[in-house]
């Protein structure tokens, strides 16, 4: 009526007060019952809440109503005041309940509230009956396997451990870290997509931290703390139950030959999205020894999609997060990998083990959230009909995905003083270098990614000199650089340094970190530098790029909507914006390499050095090896044996070129292409000598 009355808008502010974070249960304690639920409080439980605890009190703004514009909508222009008030009744008590779901979570259901619920429902006993017959098993039989399976995989997700938890993990990352910088504003992004359907929370790997950090940060912003999909290896006791209470469910590196199990796993996380849980997954799978992002994993992604064509929730919203550190912790046991050792198994001797990195300092932790994915909103915009898709297409569709979710985290990577050092030093072309010529490379590398949007560190919008010579010194500290004679860094007399041979695996490490931003123009400085001439049209660079961009395709993850043609443009203008070209005076789509333009070129060319000394080790071992009679480890053994001594005769440079990793991305690419053994000559020259092509302009 009021509104009515007046042309200016009314505006109904609602309003959420909760007396704690605690999830709601489907069966009520004795306490809720006398004294009710932190979010529904008797008067005894608001007194003692606000004088002991009010710390735990949370208030938050939902979204403002406008009565004007809702009075004026088409659906309700001709109501009576009546029905416009039950139905912003309506409208305001869903908004409600999805603002506090998205604080406190939906209502906690037990373990075995869970287990029947899953087992009873009729989609999954239909499934049963039909495994029964074909398997010619008794029900029972199958009804005990069923719930070890459960028991298996099941989260037992517990507020009071995850509370003790997040004090824990607080004091480590203050213990063992500068602090943590996070992306405020996009969380809050995320918090408010969550009310229109359960949250997928997909971050990348690169330590075992990882898993505690979100969580804590969560929970420390009145966010519920998600289902966390695990690798079963970290089931091991006593971690294992306290990662469930901390909401881990357990997952198998592998599900074939276990129908049953699959089934059971798919059912299990239908009913969390049913439930409206938030469900957090690593997309690649393990952590990242390279420092760069690994391919997406699409299994479990593929089984979220399948649930949600299935009709688990209304929407879907997945949430690209970048955890990153200026130092991981697990740094030399990432390299000692790479090197052709043995990862070790996760154990309890593993966690006493972890108390030597509270005596070190690693720099700050960097979370960074890219805007979310409502699978709706992607579905009609690119007009794609789940429902009626093949599994074929759905494939597909899963493939498109994962890939765009890899670009959406390398897009908010957060780039460090310690990943550009690292660039500038290990692609510096001379083997002697100042301090100077390192900062003025980190100064070329900072006016790409500035034009490319990347997210710098506060240390280095501050002030880059100060964090670059403060990384420079703790490199020489740690032996990564050494003076080719004692000197410090402003001495008159100019001090050189070189590289340690021996930690260059290690700085890879760090310059991966960034490298995602970096490629399309080393390609395209590449192309350039192909040419050789001072003059080229940007068409001469497309077929090359097309070739490069699939040659690396185990390594870097394409743009699933730009086009080679796409970054053949963007990364001239950047060189451009750069000094290192020029656009013709008269000739259109024309450039000139400027005086000053080919150190540049090769600045930026020299990120894909090692991959292609990794590539050609790994034809070399191909060209004298036939497709059978080896095993796969065996196979990678003996190609790091010869990568070892190619570099040691100087066939090979870049001592980071000798990765395990590399070797087997080399052997998944080669193997695409029909190149499985000596067998298969033709193949073999062909990229043996497009690779000794590019590497001849990399020297």
């Amino acid at each position: 009526e009021l509104q009515e009355s007046t042309e200016r808008p009314v505006y109904i502010i609602p309003q959420i007060i909760s007396f704690g974070k605690n999830p709601m249960k489907a069966t009520p304690s004795l306490t809720d019952i006398i004294f009710g639920t932190p979010d529904n409080p008797g008067v005894l439980r608001k007194i003692a809440t606000l004088f002991k605890h009010p710390e735990k009190i949370i208030v938050e703004i939902s979204e403002p109503i406008n009565l004007k514009q809702f009075i004026e909508s088409e659906e309700m222009r001709e109501r009576s005041i009546k029905y416009r008030s039950l139905v912003i009744r309506r409208d305001l008590l869903l908004q409600l309940n999805r603002h506090r779901q998205s604080i406190i979570g939906p209502v906690l259901k037990s373990r075995e509230e869970l287990k029947e619920s899953i087992l009873t429902g009729a989609r999954f006993q239909e499934f049963l009956s039909g495994y029964s017959k074909s398997r010619n098993m008794p029900a029972a039989q199958i009804r005990k396997e069923v719930n070890g399976h459960i028991e298996e995989i099941a989260a037992n997700y517990n507020i009071a451990v995850i509370r003790v938890l997040a004090a824990i993990v607080g004091w480590i990352t203050n213990t063992m870290f500068d602090g943590h910088t996070i992306d405020t504003e996009g969380m809050n992004k995320v918090k408010n997509m969550s009310m229109k359907g359960p949250l997928i929370l997909v971050p990348c790997h690169k330590s075992h931290i990882d898993y505690l950090i979100l969580s804590y940060l969560l929970y420390n912003n009145n966010m519920p703390c998600p289902h966390i999909a695990a690798g079963k290896n970290l089931s091991f006791w006593p971690m294992g139950p306290l990662f469930r209470s901390a909401g881990a469910f357990f997952i198998r590196r592998t599900f074939r030959g276990a129908a049953l199990y699959s089934r059971v796993f798919a059912e299990y996380i239908y009913k969390l999205l049913e439930e409206g849980f938030n469900i957090e997954f690593f997309i690649e799978g393990g952590r990242s020894r390279t420092g760069k992002l690994i391919l997406p994993k699409l299994g479990l992604l593929s089984i979220l999609l399948d649930a949600y064509k299935k009709g688990a929730c209304n929407d879907m919203i997945i949430a690209p997060i970048f955890i990153g550190y200026d130092r991981v912790i697990e740094e030399s046991s990432y390299l000692d990998e790479l090197e052709g050792g043995q990862k070790e198994p996760e154990s309890f001797s593993q966690v006493i083990k972890a108390g030597k990195f509270l005596k070190k300092r690693y720099g700050k932790i960097y979370i960074q959230f890219n805007d979310p994915i409502s699978l709706n909103e992607l579905f009609a915009d690119k007009d794609i009909q789940i429902k009626s898709m093949t599994s074929k297409e759905q494939n597909a569709l899963c493939r498109n995905l994962g890939y765009r979710i890899i670009n959406s985290i390398n897009d908010v990577s957060v780039v460090t003083p310690f990943s550009l050092t690292a660039c500038a030093i290990l692609n510096c072309s001379k083997k002697r270098f100042t301090y100077e010529r390192i900062l003025s490379h980190v100064e070329t590398y900072m006016k790409h990614i500035s034009s490319q949007g990347a997210k710098l560190s506060d240390t280095l919008i501050s002030d880059y000199k100060h964090a670059i010579e403060q990384v420079f010194e703790s490199y020489i500290q740690r032996k990564f650089i050494e003076p080719v004679y004692k000197g410090k860094i402003n001495h008159p007399n100019i001090p050189e340094f070189s590289a340690n041979a021996n930690k260059r695996p290690a700085m890879e490490y760090y310059k991966n970190n960034c490298i995602s931003f970096f490629i399309p123009a080393a390609i395209a400085a590449l192309e350039i530098l192909k040419i050789e001439s001072f003059q080229f049209q940007a068409f001469d660079l497309h077929s090359g790029y097309a070739f490069q961009q699939n040659f690396f395709k185990y390594e870097f993850a394409y743009n699933v909507d730009k086009t080679p043609e796409y970054f053949v443009r963007k990364s001239i203008k950047a060189l451009i914006d750069d000094s290192a070209l020029v656009p013709h005076e008269s000739l259109p789509d024309t450039y000139n390499v400027t005086a000053g333009g080919l150190k540049s070129l090769k600045l930026f060319s020299n990120f894909l050095k090692p991959y292609f000394e990794s590539y050609l080790v790994v034809l070399n071992f191909l060209k004298e090896s036939p497709r059978t009679g080896i095993d796969a480890k065996d196979r990678i053994k003996k190609i790091h044996a010869l990568g070892n001594r190619m570099y040691k005769i100087n066939e090979i440079e870049r001592n980071e070129a000798l990765s395990k990793v590399n070797y087997t991305n080399a052997l998944d690419f080669f193997a695409n292409k029909g190149i499985k053994g000596s067998e298969d000559t033709e193949k073999i020259i062909f990229y043996r000598d497009a690779i000794q092509k590019y590497l001849s302009f990399l020297q």
